[in-house]
């Protein structure tokens, strides 16, 4: 029986395919065409028919169930009037080219949607969707591409009561590009497989992009800005993400990228500026025989660059930028770095030096500031970020080692110089470049304030023999730590060094 099943299926696609190649017809719907014309003239035509629609308004439900193109000229309008799906798609190999759809329902429940495609090998591409609760809804959609379209959600309603974007379950090697989409909850792909998401432009939802149990999927080149969370894969394998902005996100979470529950993901040359948390990592890899990669990333003005829910394991994070986030790396939990590598990537907080010049530091960098070691554990003192308690307890700490944290993990290769991806979408937010004029303003006055510290002359004269035997002693000291060589000389010395605030004297006479 199942035999007999399978040989009627592929009979029948035949035979579509026949009729689809056949003496296929052009139809022309004019403007003053009825509003109920399109439906008829789609009711009428054969699979295989071109129907082309030069403006005009016309009502929905709009049913597709044959393989028909569609291609409005001068943006011919079909209108839900607030009730239901607006256009059904159940034939295969339809196209839908050139509309403005607009005003579905409102009902979750139902599931109202702009287009609703229920069948394989669709191409739905160059439309404006207005004012729908779900975008475009793909069900076992195999095979179709959703491009260049333009989708804005119910702006008026809550977030949670929004539909999402776009929204594809159970659909195999969908190809998503280039789409304008904003005033919505999630661009969702669900227990789906081999999906490229490339060029897309997110902003004003929830989660921009949301994985859920998908594999071998490529979320390449895409814009997400100003949503609760740039994008969040969960429960998925062999994703692969690259050369994407994540910026400006600042919801509820305020995730530039949240990774949950995966495994063997490669996050390569991502652009994540200006976000809460830079990217938000927990249980990742989930499985102990696979791998995560993180390479070349730039992670640049957040309030955390990388937050760690526990320590990672399988992990290979190199060649990142980590640029003046407020906390570079956080991490909540306890735990050990199994078979985890952190090399050659650049940290704007990095104090050591290159002394051979081949672009890497000749200490390692080490995240052991005393403040941050706080804030993992006591998230209550973040009330006090960007107040001088904070500089006060760091500094204390490093000039008294007696309550220096252990480092929370160390880079044994610090880059010197940043390593910048070329990524093609690109950041417009003109109201941002005060921020950084004043960023780079402040680390400017912070530079110039190293000169201020207020030094005293040591009132023990030593004759001119002993400072003499003290500075070859000096030098000796630092040609052996740095491997002999009289032509280096030491960065910094500080010498007879007192510091006060106000009548309190913090440091004094210390060399």
């Amino acid at each position: 029986m199942k035999n007999s099943a399978v040989v009627l299926w592929v009979l029948a696609l035949l035979s579509q395919l026949l009729i689809v190649q056949g003496d296929a017809r052009t139809i022309h719907l004019r403007e003053e065409a009825s509003p109920s014309a399109l439906q008829e003239a789609i009711n009428n035509c054969q699979p295989g028919d071109s129907i082309i629609v030069t403006g005009g308004y016309f009502l929905g439900p709009l049913q597709i169930t044959k393989a028909v193109t569609l291609i409005g000229q001068n943006w011919p309008i079909v209108d839900g009037r607030n009730q239901g799906t607006v256009v059904y798609v159940e034939a295969p190999y339809v196209t839908l080219q050139g509309f403005v759809i607009q005003n579905s329902g409102s009902s979750l429940n139902r599931e109202d949607a702009g287009i609703w495609v229920d069948t394989t090998d669709a191409v739905v591409q160059s439309n404006r969707l207005i004012n729908v609760l779900f975008g475009i809804y793909l069900r076992k959609a195999h095979r179709s591409v959703i491009r260049k379209n333009w989708i804005a959600g119910k702006k008026e309603l809550p977030i949670p009561e929004r539909g999402d974007l776009i929204r594809a379950w159970y659909s195999r090697d969908l190809k998503i590009e280039n789409n304008t989409l904003k005033y919505g909850r999630d661009v969702i792909i669900w227990f789906s497989k081999n999906t490229l998401l490339q060029g897309n432009s997110i902003n004003n939802a929830r989660y921009g992009i949301h994985f859920m149990y998908s594999s071998d999927c490529q979320v390449v080149h895409n814009r997400l800005t100003g949503n609760s969370v740039g994008a969040y894969l969960m429960y998925s394998r062999r994703l692969k993400v690259k050369q994407n902005i994540m910026a400006y996100n600042r919801g509820p979470s305020g995730f530039g990228v949240g990774l949950k529950d995966l495994d063997d993901v490669e996050f390569v040359e991502n652009l994540i500026v200006d976000n809460r948390v830079g990217l938000f990592v927990d249980n990742c890899p989930r499985e102990f025989d696979t791998h995560m990669i993180y390479q070349g990333n730039v992670f640049a003005y957040n309030d955390v660059g990388v937050y760690l829910l526990a320590f990672l394991h399988n992990s290979d994070l190199t060649q990142n930028s980590f640029l003046e986030n407020y906390q570079q790396v956080a991490i909540n939990g306890a735990g050990r770095w199994v078979n985890t590598r952190w090399h050659q990537n650049f940290w704007s907080d990095y104090a050591g030096f290159d002394s051979n010049g081949d672009g890497i530091g000749d200490i390692p960098y080490r995240s052991e500031k005393l403040f941050e070691s706080l804030i993992d554990r006591y998230k209550g003192l973040r009330l006090f970020l960007y107040s001088p308690a904070i500089q006060a307890v760091n500094f204390a700490a490093k000039a008294f080692p007696v309550v220096k944290p252990q480092p929370k993990f160390s880079d044994s290769s610090p880059r010197m110089h940043p390593y910048f991806p070329s990524v093609k979408a690109g950041i417009h937010r003109s109201h941002r470049w005060p921020l950084l004029v004043v960023a780079l303003g402040l680390v400017l006055l912070g530079s110039l304030s190293i000169t201020g510290f207020t030094t005293r002359k040591n009132k023990r004269r030593k004759s001119p023999a002993a400072k003499n035997r003290m500075d070859l002693a000096e030098d000796e000291e630092v040609k052996n730590v740095l491997g002999g060589s009289d032509k280096v000389e030491p960065i910094i010395q500080v010498r007879n060094l007192t510091k006060r605030f106000g009548h309190v004297v913090a440091v004094n006479n210390v060399s």
